[in-house]
């Protein structure tokens, strides 16, 4: 064979296993490069990832003293949750503790503007009607309420205000004179969706609930089926935050019609098989701003489950059960705890 083309395929040679070499070397940098990067974390809103947490709460420091109720003490207290300074309403009955320490229950309220929310205002007689029942009560101001420190993240596509409930709520087990395993949770329009989130992602502690005009529709209610009847606008930085939480799970994973997987993961409807605790459920039956048809869906829901659970509609009730509709209202969510929470003392 001619000297000059075993010198050409010699070369053409080289250069091939030169070639081979190097793609070889970029296919292991590629490879490493692939092993370094993380994986994606869920999304902390998934009710999956929320029960991985852990809500370790604080002791309750004692802020100011307030006059007292009817029977019972009143402070402003403090707590730890996720690093941050959060303020609440807290009641102590006078009368001689219990055997086993007081009942409490964890009172998450609704919205109010965040800047506007002051912890002894609102509620007043939703708290004194449990509180001179002979029960500790706590109203967490949740972050960015009042003084409480950090953003107003809202509860529907953010898991904040619901960790800052669980860590009230193991708070006040820590503290003095209540019985730990006798706590409930009572949740008003926004707070009965905090409420709710809580039961199903730390059924253990909470022995049981109810709900007055919650927002415990699925998301496909809370995005296509909430039409209020009134004038609803929050303040132009909170709307701002609130929105940008919303579609930022909309842009990256679609809508619930689009991506029920997703949207389902973070739905506590979807877990209420779950379940533990009794519920109550109430709404007022001319209700403007969370319509009663949410209430009378998870009503409908936990009864197929068969779950412990009570509804009641009070014919021309407003929002807020307020009127001659809230002494019954009252009557029977006392009555309710205390058949749970008292019972067998």
């Amino acid at each position: 064979m001619n000297k000059y083309l075993l010198l050409v395929i010699a070369f053409i040679g080289a250069i091939l296993l030169i070639g081979k070499l190097n793609l070889n070397q970029r296919l292991a940098q590629t490879s490493s490069i692939d092993k370094a990067l993380p994986t994606p974390l869920p999304n902390p809103l998934t009710i999956a990832v929320m029960r991985q947490k852990t809500y370790p709460g604080s002791d309750l420091k004692i802020e100011q003293t307030l006059a007292d109720g009817s029977n019972y003490h009143q402070y402003i207290a403090s707590y730890i949750s996720e690093g941050l300074k959060i303020f609440g309403l807290l009641t102590v009955p006078e009368a001689e503790k219990p055997k086993n320490g007081w009942p409490a229950v964890i009172f998450n309220h609704g919205y109010i503007p965040p800047t506007q929310y002051r912890t002894t205002e609102r509620y007043v007689a939703y708290v004194d009607g449990f509180a001179r029942s002979g029960y500790v009560v706590f109203k967490p101001d949740f972050r960015g309420n009042g003084n409480s420190e950090g953003q107003p993240e809202g509860a529907y596509y953010s898991p904040a205000y619901t960790a800052d409930s669980l860590n009230a709520l193991a708070s006040v087990k820590k503290y003095p004179g209540v019985n730990p395993a006798k706590i409930g949770m009572w949740g008003h329009s926004m707070g009965g969706n905090i409420t709710l989130r809580s039961l199903i992602v730390w059924p253990k502690d909470i022995k049981a609930a109810v709900i007055w005009g919650g927002v415990v529709g699925t998301y496909d209610d809370l995005m296509n089926n909430w039409q209020r009847r009134v004038s609803y606008q929050p303040p132009p930085n909170e709307l701002a935050l609130r929105n940008r939480s919303r579609m930022d799970l909309i842009n990256k994973f679609g809508t619930p019609g689009t991506n029920p997987t997703f949207w389902n993961s973070i739905d506590p409807n979807y877990y209420l098989g779950d379940l533990q605790a009794p519920v109550q459920l109430d709404v007022g039956g001319e209700d403007e701003e969370v319509p009663s048809a949410f209430s009378q869906g998870l009503f409908d829901r936990l009864k197929k489950l068969k779950k412990e659970v009570e509804f009641y509609e009070y014919p021309g009730g407003d929002h807020n059960i307020s009127g001659a509709n809230f002494n019954l209202a009252m009557q029977r969510s006392v009555e309710f705890f205390d058949k749970y929470l008292k019972g067998g003392e």
